[in-house]
């Protein structure tokens, strides 16, 4: 069958179709080494905080009944890297792309394409406290976070675990996660 658009080899050594992604492609290993190994703010931060990390931290703020789907959040970026949200809200193209990917994943996994309120608010009180730990002070008249709900800010713990053990921790809560 005909592909669009190039492909990429992921680290499991498979051909994955970015821009036509199919569920049965997406892989779980592949998704836990690239979150791992991508840095966060596109590397304008204090020192190495990967996606890894930070998916991990925003599924344990969330329900458990949705804690994979705070974990697998950012699993898109496994596919089409990550953009910071300011230059993401103007790339129409990359958002399609990111989109398609998500269907692609929420379908392997079994989650529902639409992502709950709690997931977007334990994503934004992440990179609110992300910002304060990460990032030299702002320069302008503060971030737009967004509503972090009744999430504790001071709940979440930054550590800028090294990619190995970014991916572990994710590896593991995602094992834990399915098993539970």
């Amino acid at each position: 069958m005909e592909r669009i658009g190039g492909w990429m080899q992921t680290y499991t050594g498979k051909r994955y179709y970015p821009v036509d992604p199919r569920a049965d492609e997406v892989d779980i290993i592949d998704i836990a080494h690239a979150l791992s190994m991508l840095c966060r703010f596109g590397g304008h931060c204090n020192r190495f905080y990967s996606v890894a990390e930070h998916s991990v931290c925003v599924s344990h703020l969330v329900p458990r009944e949705h804690a994979l789907l705070g974990l697998l959040h950012d699993a898109t970026e496994a596919y089409v890297c990550d953009v910071p949200r300011p230059l993401k809200l103007s790339l129409p193209e990359y958002k399609d792309a990111e989109h398609l990917n998500w269907l692609a994943i929420a379908t392997h996994f079994g989650l529902p394409f639409a992502m709950p309120a709690c997931v977007k608010h334990a994503d934004n009180a992440v990179l609110y406290a992300e910002q304060q730990v990460l990032m030299r002070p702002d320069p302008g008249r503060g971030w737009c976070v967004g509503e972090t709900g009744d999430i504790d800010v001071r709940d979440v713990r930054i550590r800028c675990w090294s990619p190995e053990v970014a991916e572990r921790a994710f590896l593991d809560c995602y094992n834990y996660y399915e098993e539970n």
